[in-house]
């Protein structure tokens, strides 16, 4: 039988190889999706203190801001805006809606799709802690971690070095309401926490790339840099400067209810 294999062309027995292996590729790229999950977010309800640092395309500082990122179960996520320039701003994420409270309204506004997209750092990348139950996935292959595109000195940190080898994920949207459509996403190969990622609007245009810096010794991600592609290649770093467990007020996820309270703690 050895000798029989030895003889068949090595690109057919690799279309063997990944025929037989098919099922058990499609499985395990969801497992390792959930395991990416655990390195964002770790628990079903959370509340991470978030540092947004914008960047001009001369690498100068723009502007920063300051979040308050409340992840709950089942999709659900209120993000309170802490900076001066937005003081009492909040955005609330129920699924697939979107909304927008301002403090000199008690109204709140629904945000479209294409609005969650607006900004350095846009609602959806703010509000979104979770890929596993809004895409499916798909086991690409085993390919390096570092993409030569990415200019230098873009990762957030050189004191975690990526890894060599990664899945590569490719991600489809399962609902109309998310940020991005389709994600190619790369995991370390050992650990699957996420390294970087390619993010695509529904027009199939690739919008942004997305590096990811994370703390072995809390096995969480401490940051991420987002940098454009349809614009300028201006960069955004996120970091995240803190994480708790926490469980918020159920009021504190009705839209109607927020806009009635301005102050919340």
């Amino acid at each position: 039988m050895s000798h029989a294999l030895t003889r068949i062309p090595a690109y057919l027995l690799g279309l063997v190889v990944a025929a037989l292996a098919g099922p058990a590729l499609a499985q395990d790229a969801d497992a390792l999706l959930r395991d990416a999950d655990r390195y964002r977010t770790g628990a079903d309800n959370l509340q991470v203190d978030t540092l947004v640092r914008a960047y001009a395309s001369d690498g100068t500082l723009d502007k920063e801001r300051r979040y308050t990122v409340f992840a709950q179960a089942d999709r659900r996520t209120l993000v309170l805006m802490q900076s001066t320039a937005e003081q009492g701003q909040k955005v609330l994420m129920l699924g697939d809606d979107f909304w927008l409270l301002m403090p000199s309204s008690q109204r709140p506004l629904r945000i479209t799709p294409m609005q969650k997209l607006l900004g350095d750092a846009s609602t959806g990348d703010i509000a979104t802690m979770r890929w596993s139950g809004d895409y499916s996935a798909t086991l690409v292959g085993v390919e390096p971690c570092v993409d030569a595109s990415v200019p230098t000195g873009t990762a957030p940190s050189t004191q975690h070095p990526p890894p060599a080898s990664c899945y590569h994920l490719q991600l489809q949207a399962t609902r109309k309401g998310v940020t991005y459509q389709r994600i190619e996403l790369w995991l370390g190969q050992q650990r699957h926490e996420p390294v970087r990622a390619q993010l695509y609007v529904q027009s199939d245009k690739l919008a942004k790339q997305a590096l990811f810096e994370v703390d072995p010794s809390l096995s969480s991600v401490s940051a991420m840099v987002l940098i454009d592609q349809l614009g300028k290649q201006k960069q955004t770093r996120i970091r995240y400067l803190a994480r708790k467990e926490r469980t918020v007020p159920v009021e504190w996820l009705n839209p109607m209810f927020l806009a009635r309270s301005p102050v919340l703690e």
